[in-house]
């Protein structure tokens, strides 16, 4: 009987290595014959992303059954399959991997839709937008009306909350492209291009919404640590550019959490280059400016970080529906990958509206978004889930 196994075992791995060197083959054919392209890079990102432990357990399952037991997914793998795909980069059951590396720009529709909002598709995913450090750096007129929210709490509650963190700051509000602004809070920019929408003025980029958030959040009786800093001038400073962005805001994040062990949740908060038909909704008459949740698959903390969203996402549906435009996940492939969420379990990154939003739409999406945080902070807190 074991030398059947082993003899099993031989012509299984013999006629995965065939099938694999068939495949090789004929890409290779393809490649000298029909001009299709194949990079080292490609064949990286598959091996990756793939799980070679399930490939170890399953020929170790071919001769021990122990080993599989109790594990479905690893008692058949397409081995052909996987070959093609190492290859290729095309991934058999993925329509958009036949077109990714041929038409330009359609990469960008590579992010993973975890949870589709309403009117969510691949066709209107979030857009990340990097402008020069020398667009960054221009400075930009800012209209009148900006940073108007920046001194008084926008919600016009004056009931005291019922609980209070007793003045602990419990969550970490940070920016780490604090350059991201709106263009309705500037002036003589190009309304048609999102990438003039850039500022580090405070009062009319995302630090202006991380403020709205913060106000918010004291009201619920949550204290917040809000960062301030300009990342642009940071980054000038280290002689960076925009890709060094995450591996500054970085440093912030561990040394807030290192410096106060109250911080439980990291928000870094952003803004979407989509335009305004996609990034905006009204609720009961009134106009919001829409949420994205951005998880980073690249990190150990993804799948307690995507469940967040996921709660997040489901309370914010519930109350304002249509308010989120879902949650979004992506590789090292389509960007950061990681996001500084492998620091936290608790770790958050939304888009707050698009370019086109305006200051009413960003503080009615703050009012609900704190809305629903607190609700969610308190609930976990009094079931002593942190």
């Amino acid at each position: 009987m074991k030398k059947n196994n082993q003899y099993s075992l031989i012509v299984q791995v013999n006629g995965a290595v065939l099938s694999v060197i068939f495949v090789f083959l004929l890409i290779a054919g393809m490649t000298t014959f029909l001009s299709v392209k194949m990079s080292s890079e490609s064949v990286g990102q598959i091996l990756e992303t793939s799980d070679l432990n399930k490939l170890f357990l399953y020929f170790f399952g071919t001769e021990n059954k122990y080993f599989i037991q109790n594990n479905k997914d690893i008692k058949d793998i397409p081995l052909t399959k996987v070959g093609f795909q190492i290859a290729t980069n095309i991934k058999i059951n993925d329509v958009k991997s036949f077109f990714e590396r041929e038409l330009p720009g359609f990469s960008e529709f590579n992010t993973n839709i975890q949870v589709a909002g309403q009117g969510t598709d691949i066709t209107n995913v979030p857009i990340e937008s990097a402008p020069p450090m020398e667009t960054l750096l221009k400075e930009r007129e800012v209209a009148q009306n900006a940073g108007k929210n920046n001194n008084s709490n926008q919600t016009g509650s004056t009931i005291p909350p019922g609980q209070t963190t007793d003045g602990k700051k419990v969550v970490y509000i940070y920016h780490t492209h604090s350059w991201e602004s709106y263009l309705p809070l500037l002036q003589q920019v190009s309304s048609s291009s999102p990438d003039d929408a850039v500022s580090s003025n405070n009062g009319a980029n995302v630090v202006e919404v991380g403020d709205m958030l913060a106000k918010d959040l004291a009201a619920k009786g949550i204290g917040s640590e809000h960062s301030t800093i300009d990342a642009t001038e940071k980054l000038h400073e280290k002689g960076w550019n925009y890709n060094n962005a995450y591996q500054y805001s970085r440093g912030l994040v561990q040394e807030a959490i290192a410096s106060d062990q109250d911080l439980k949740f990291t928000i870094d908060i952003h803004r979407d280059s989509q335009r305004k038909n996609i990034t905006t909704t009204t609720i009961n008459n009134k106009s919001y400016a829409r949420l994205d949740f951005i998880v980073g698959e690249a990190n150990p903390n993804f799948k307690q970080n995507l469940q967040l969203a996921k709660d997040l996402h489901a309370a914010v549906e519930k109350k304002y529906p249509g308010l989120s435009r879902g949650i979004f996940s992506k590789s090292k492939s389509l960007g950061n990958g990681v996001y500084n969420q492998d620091l936290s379990p608790r770790a958050i990154l939304i888009e707050v509206g698009g370019v086109d939003n305006n200051l009413d739409e960003l503080q009615n999406a703050m009012d609900a978004f704190a809305d629903v945080f607190s609700e969610y902070y308190w609930e976990k807190k009094n079931a002593k889930a942190f």
